[in-house]
């Protein structure tokens, strides 16, 4: 008897799992962002103005740059926008040859991107004339809130929304820049 009482509890101990009703998911989910543009230039040309990683003048949300190290891995840089507010970031990837660079965001303030565990990677990309070029900018990043239930101005759709018009003004500024000569 004592057998058959210890595979009956056996047997719900196993099934339990199965039979639980499944665990809602907990915290924010990692956002994904995908930008491009066609620029009417050679990609070379796109290029020599997005390449140097200590450069964002080309950004309009960029009032002033400084950093270290040039396009070497580790390299720094941070970025002042017009409310005073930061950014501080982290080269991880830079590859010349394919006209990409990646890299992640080290320390900001929500108020000023409500984003965090930020990372991205900006490509030249030629078109099929080799005349033109497309510009993608991807990026990847977690809601500024981490917790369960966030603030409307830290949710996922505030982080998306951020990223975009940061995404779109700078790859706008940067197709008005080249295809102007400017």
């Amino acid at each position: 008897m004592l057998k058959s009482l210890f595979a009956v509890a056996l047997a719900a101990i196993v099934a339990a799992p199965l039979l639980a009703p499944p665990a809602e998911a907990h915290g924010p989910t990692r956002k994904k962002i995908t930008e491009t543009i066609e620029i009417n230039a050679p990609p070379e040309k796109v290029w020599a103005a997005i390449g140097n990683f200590q450069d964002m003048s080309w950004h309009p949300a960029v009032v002033k740059q400084e950093g270290q190290n040039g396009n070497a891995i580790d390299a720094t840089r941070r970025l002042t926008l017009p409310n005073d507010g930061t950014i501080d970031e982290v080269l991880y990837k830079y590859e010349p040859a394919k006209m990409s660079y990646s890299y992640r965001i080290t320390a900001v303030d929500v108020k000023v991107l409500p984003v965090t565990n930020y990372s991205s990677t900006i490509t030249v990309l030629p078109g099929p004339d080799g005349k033109t070029s497309t510009v993608e900018w991807r990026g990847a990043f977690y809601r500024g809130y981490p917790n369960n239930d966030p603030p409307a101005e830290l949710n996922d759709d505030a982080a998306i929304a951020a990223v975009t018009a940061v995404y779109k003004s700078g790859l706008e500024a940067l197709k008005k820049k080249i295809e102007s000569g400017s």
